[in-house]
């Protein structure tokens, strides 16, 4: 087995952003309406295939505080009615908005959603949090095997990488 490889990448501008602007049919709705329930299925939902595995062992008031706090947002991706994906956006001091958790269920991989589906969350970034300064995530070799590209397709540089 080999080493798990966790990639940090940032972009500092929105003009940097790489859009795809066809969504394939691709509709994102932001939750408005916070429900930790809901958050802990779209995790578990999406993060089954990438061994997301931390939050699994949360409790109800664990998950309440995550979501219930007014920093962060979560956005749904539906197509045709069904859940395709998600992307929560968590805003930390000193002006930087990390995607926290961003994916695809694993039924609408392949289909060209990705890109899309970035890029609302990185313009989502930029734009529902005033005096944003930077925009990062974190991905490692056990999510996706396009994930880094696709982060990088969209103009986020990678800034540090460490062994996990």
């Amino acid at each position: 087995m080999s080493e798990n490889i966790i990639y940090y990448l940032e972009m500092h501008s929105p003009e940097q952003l790489n859009r795809v602007e066809n969504s394939k049919g691709l509709v994102i709705t932001e939750t408005e309406l916070k429900n930790f329930r809901f958050n802990r299925f779209l995790y578990q939902l999406v993060g089954r295939l990438w061994q997301w595995t931390e939050k699994l062992g949360w409790s109800d008031e664990q998950w309440r505080d995550y979501v219930e706090n007014p920093r962060m947002r979560t956005w749904v991706a539906y197509y045709r009615g069904a859940i395709a994906g998600y992307f929560e956006l968590l805003q930390a001091g000193q002006g930087d908005v990390e995607i926290a958790y961003f994916g695809l269920v694993e039924e609408f991989i392949g289909r060209g959603f990705g890109g899309y589906l970035l890029t609302q969350a990185i313009d989502n970034a930029w734009r529902c949090y005033p005096n944003t300064k930077r925009v990062w995530v974190h991905t490692c070799t056990l999510d996706h095997a396009n994930a880094l590209a696709n982060y990088q397709a969209r103009g986020l540089r990678i800034y540090t990488t460490e062994k996990g």
